[in-house]
């Protein structure tokens, strides 16, 4: 389907290399009531305007965006962040060990110079530094995980909705590339946290939505089996 749709009960898929551009991530906006929205990665940059238009065919008001978690550092996640923040005055959260290459707008690390994009460095409103951060946005508790590997600020963000937990695990597939801070090490003891939330939906960066649990299961762990040798 490549259109903004709702992925599960109040989560909707509104951007990704099928939908908006080709350098985009998957971007999820989720739906918290009480007139608050979350953004989950804000795409690579040039698709912003796209972003906003599939919010609000999907009857969103971004005004009531409350809150852009950045998954990790990489352009395809965070290009969009800079004009989200000052558009709509969202608190831009990210781990604090990817939080310098956002704020600066670095070219390499980034995989900017890679995509050939123009970087707008982003403030981070919300440094996470803990293994697990729980935050609240209007009736849903957002579980931040840090899952590095990918990069060494990576998380990833786990959310019970209607009886069901759901996964945004943004670069489960990788790529693990050493000269972007990769580790991957790091990656397979992250996998296995992952595995052990025992989510029902997986919404992944790339390649998709999975369901149900054992799907999921089975997708991240054959991501670890391929990096494990």
């Amino acid at each position: 389907m490549n259109r903004a749709h709702e992925v599960y009960e109040g989560i909707y898929l509104i951007g990704g290399s099928d939908i908006t551009h080709s350098a985009d991530c998957s971007v999820y906006l989720v739906d918290c009531g009480k007139d608050t929205l979350v953004l989950i990665d804000s795409g690579a940059g040039p698709s912003y305007n796209l972003l906003v238009d599939n919010a609000g065919s999907l009857g969103f008001d971004l005004t009531n965006l409350k809150a852009l978690i950045l998954t990790h550092k990489h352009v395809d996640h965070i290009g969009g962040a800079a004009k989200f923040r000052k558009n709509y005055g969202c608190k831009v959260i990210a781990h604090e060990l990817d939080a310098k290459g956002i704020e600066e707008g670095e070219r390499f690390l980034t995989g900017a110079e890679a995509y050939g994009i123009i970087l707008e460095p982003c403030p981070i409103d919300i440094k996470l530094n803990q293994p697990e951060t729980r935050i609240t946005f209007g009736k849903l508790e957002f579980n931040l995980i840090w899952t590095p590997g990918h990069t060494p600020g990576s998380i990833s963000v786990v959310v019970d909705v209607k009886g069901k937990r759901v996964l945004f695990g943004q670069d489960i597939h990788g790529p693990l590339i050493p000269a972007w801070g990769a580790d991957i090490e790091k990656y397979r003891e992250s996998m296995k946290k992952l595995i052990n939330q025992k989510a029902d939906i997986l919404c992944e960066g790339h390649f998709g939505v999975y369901q149900p649990a054992d799907k999921v299961k089975k997708y991240i762990e054959g991501y670890l089996k391929q990096y494990s040798h």
